[in-house]
């Protein structure tokens, strides 16, 4: 199907271009740039997916793409409409082929629901006897390749839910019902979370939020000793050479390390540097790496900045106060199970000579270890919000949000 899209433009563009025929550069141009809008990857989706959800705002210019057979994700979204760009990643080429891989089948989207944790002697991502190894790494069905049902659709919601049945490593079943409601974001809900001020004079800004809900249906406590879940959201967007990410962090008097970056093996320094309060972390597609940050060190917000594509990326989350457990998922049998991040980013790239997933990056947001009692819930909340416009108001904007300059983050890992 992308070849036959890419074909259409070819097509399009050299009857442009035919004699006797009047076309501008302007519309050359709008047709050679048709790969990377959110047009495209809307077209695309129609024609490969079932059933595709658009919330949009009323000038049609801030809008998001949701698959229900995608488990209810957020497969991409604009600030500019059709024609602007295309924020998340989408997996063109997998989506396309209708296949169905092994371990996982990594279709891309910003805002994805999971569920923790991966790795150790309660994951969900390993059952009994398997070593914590890639061939024995298996992405649950209910978290890959089976669709939520809709609930409901509106012009700037979809709702979703899923009933699901998951085993972990150590033998224990859990039955519960998962409810996702996606919400396009206007510009004073979007003031309330970020707690700042918008101009869109200035910049053009998309957000949405996901809220998720997890609920223990079956006729056991969920209980520390037999494993708890973990509500995960993933969002997948595309790099370029100068992408970094920016998290900022507290200190405390924990002896613990601010960053874990040992999920893929030590984080070279040229990747990763942690200092004054702020981590920033390369995101270009070109190393397979990820870090997280323990609760104890997290705060409800990250970003990202894209200088060549002058793209501020904002992700906010719930993190509630107090001290909670978070699963950990780590591959190894864990001394502490509930010793995890909060936090977590991914950098995709080649690893022992393997080709990359995509490549892309992500930026991640966790809930607590869910302790529950039978009918008992837990809900997660994670923002994404993607502003464009001249690095000086975008730089603002990343001063009042994120309380660092856009200078600062591309010269951090530059030097």
């Amino acid at each position: 199907m992308k070849n036959l899209l890419l074909l259409s433009g070819v097509v399009a563009l050299f009857g442009a271009c035919q004699p006797g025929q009047d076309r501008d550069s302007a519309e050359v141009e709008d047709v050679m740039q048709v790969i990377g809008t959110f047009g495209y990857d809307l077209e695309f989706l129609q024609n490969n997916l079932d059933d595709v959800i658009v919330l949009s705002d009323a000038n049609q210019q801030a809008q998001v793409i949701i698959a229900p057979e995608y488990q209810g994700r957020v497969m991409t979204s604009t600030a500019r409409g059709e024609e602007g760009r295309s924020f998340g990643w989408i997996n063109h080429d997998l989506i396309a082929s209708g296949e169905v891989r092994e371990h996982i089948n990594p279709y891309g989207g910003e805002d994805r629901f999971w569920l923790g944790p991966e790795g150790g002697q309660y994951a969900i991502f390993f059952q009994e006897g398997d070593e914590f190894v890639f061939d024995d790494w298996q992405t649950p069905a209910p978290l890959d390749t089976e669709p939520f049902e809709v609930v409901r659709v509106a012009d700037d919601e979809a709702v979703f839910s899923k009933k699901m049945k998951l085993q972990n490593f150590s033998g224990f079943q859990f039955d519960l019902e998962v409810n996702r409601t996606v919400r396009l974001m206007d510009q004073i809900t979007l003031e309330e979370a970020l707690g700042a001020t918008l101009d869109t004079a200035d910049v053009d800004m998309v957000g949405f939020t996901s809220e998720n809900r997890i609920t223990n249906i079956g006729e056991a406590s969920w209980e520390e000793e037999t494993g708890l879940l973990s509500i995960w959201i993933l969002g997948m967007f595309i790099h370029s050479p100068s992408t970094t990410v920016v998290i900022p962090y507290k200190e405390t008097s924990s002896e613990n390390a601010i960053v874990n970056d040992s999920y893929f093996g030590k984080v070279p320094q040229d990747r990763l540097k942690v200092e004054d309060g702020y981590i920033f972390f390369k995101a270009d597609g070109d190393y397979r790496s990820k870090i997280g940050v323990p609760p104890e060190n997290a705060l409800p917000v990250m970003g990202s900045y894209d200088p060549e594509n002058q793209v501020l990326t904002i992700v906010k989350f719930s993190l509630p106060e107090g001290k909670r457990p978070y699963v950990n998922s780590m591959w190894e049998l864990q001394d502490q199970p509930y010793a995890g991040d909060a936090v977590n980013s991914y950098n995709d790239g080649p690893l022992d000579g393997s080709e990359p997933l995509g490549p892309f990056y992500e930026l991640e947001s966790s809930s607590p270890a869910a302790a529950l009692e039978v009918g008992a819930s837990i809900t997660h909340q994670h923002t994404t919000v993607h502003f464009m416009g001249s690095e000086a108001n975008l730089n603002s904007l990343a001063q009042e949000i994120l309380g660092t300059d856009l200078q600062r983050i591309q010269q951090a890992l530059a030097e």
